[in-house]
C-alpha cells in the first residue's frame, strides 16, 4: 500500500462524469424523435441515439479503464473500501426508489385512474360526462384512438425470461462462493454462465417487443398499458444491458487474474446490482405480466 494514501485518495478531475450527462442527453433525445416517428425531425433520430450509446458505453470502459488502473497502483485504502461500498449501497438504493415511481404509476393508473373514470363510488356523473363508454377493467385494451391492441400474457417468452434471470442469480451466487474460496476455475465457469444467461435475455426481450408491435398491436403510443409495460419493461432491460457489461468487464479482469479471495469489491458490487435487477424483474414479472 502506498503509504501517501493509506487514510482517504481524492482523484483527479474526470471528464466522465459529463461525458456520461451528454451521452444521456443524446439519447434521451434520439429515444424521444425515434417514438415520434411522424415528425418531420425524426429522420435523423437514430442516427442521435446509436451516437449517444457509443458514447455512453466509450465512458463506461474508459471510466472503469480509471478504476482499475488507480487500484492496481496501490491508491485505495481500507477508508476508500468502505465509500466504495457506501456508494454502491446508496446507488442500488436510489435504483430501487426509480422502479418505485414507476411502480406507482402503475398503481396509481390501474387501482384509482381505471375505477375513477368507470364511475366507481360516487363518481358515476365523471363517467357519464368523461367517457360514458369506458370499460374499468384492466389492462385497458383500446387506445385513446380508439384503435384495439392485445395484453402480453405471462406465458411463453416472459416465462422463459423470468427463470433465465432466475437461474443467474444462481450462477453468480456459486461464482461468489468459487471467488471466496479461491477456485478460479469455478468462479470463470459460472460468471461466464452468468454473462451469457444475461445476453440470452435481452435478446429474448428484443425479440418480444418486435412480437408485440408486429402481432400484438401493443406499441409505446397504445394507451396506459402500453406505456406502463414498455417504460417499466424498458428500464429494466436497459438495467440488465448495464448489468451485463459489468459482469462482462469483471470476468475480463478474472481471467487477467486480478481479484483475491478477501480482496474483489468489484465482483461484488456487480453480484449486488444482479441480483437487485433479478429482484426487479420479478416484481414486474407479476405485477405487469401476471395480475
Amino acid at each position: 500500500m502506498n503509504q501517501n494514501y493509506e487514510k482517504y485518495y481524492v482523484p483527479a478531475q474526470s471528464p466522465w462524469p459529463i461525458v456520461g450527462a451528454i451521452a444521456m442527453f443524446l439519447i434521451a433525445v434520439g429515444a424521444g424523435l425515434t417514438v415520434m416517428q411522424a415528425s418531420s425531425e425524426a429522420s435523423g433520430a437514430q442516427y442521435v441515439l446509436y451516437l449517444g450509446l457509443a458514447i455512453l458505453f466509450y465512458m463506461l470502459f474508459s471510466w472503469f479503464k480509471n478504476v482499475i488502473e488507480e487500484s492496481h497502483q496501490g491508491l485505495y485504502s481500507a477508508q476508500m473500501d468502505r465509500s466504495f461500498r457506501q456508494g454502491m449501497s446508496w446507488f442500488i438504493f436510489s435504483e430501487v426508489m426509480f422502479f418505485m415511481a414507476f411502480f406507482g404509476a402503475l398503481f396509481y393508473a390501474r387501482m384509482i385512474s381505471v375505477p375513477w373514470l368507470g364511475g366507481a363510488g360516487n363518481n358515476a356523473m365523471t363517467n357519464e360526462v368523461l367517457w360514458p363508454t369506458f370499460d374499468a377493467v384492466w389492462p385497458l385494451l383500446t387506445t385513446p384512438a380508439g384503435e384495439t391492441t392485445q395484453a402480453m400474457g405471462w406465458q411463453g417468452l416472459p416465462l422463459i425470461n423470468t427463470l433465465i434471470l432466475l437461474t443467474s442469480s444462481v450462477t453468480i451466487h456459486f461464482a461468489h462462493v468459487a471467488m471466496e474460496n479461491n477456485k478460479r476455475g469455478a468462479l470463470k465457469v459460472f460468471l461466464s454462465m452468468t454473462v451469457v444467461l444475461g445476453a440470452i435475455f435481452l435478446g429474448l426481450q428484443a425479440y418480444e417487443y418486435m412480437h408485440a408491435y408486429q402481432d400484438l398491436g401493443l406499441t409505446l403510443d397504445a394507451g396506459v398499458y402500453g406505456n406502463t409495460f414498455f417504460l417499466l419493461t424498458g428500464f429494466h432491460g436497459m438495467h440488465v444491458t448495464l448489468g451485463t457489461i459489468i459482469l462482462l468487464v469483471v470476468l475480463l479482469r478474472i481471467f487477467k487474474g486480478h481479484f483475491t479471495s478477501d480482496k474483489h469489491f468489484a465482483f461484488q458490487a456487480a453480484a449486488w446490482y444482479w441480483h437487485f435487477v433479478d429482484v426487479v424483474w420479478l416484481c414486474l414479472f407479476v405485477f405487469v405480466y401476471v395480475l
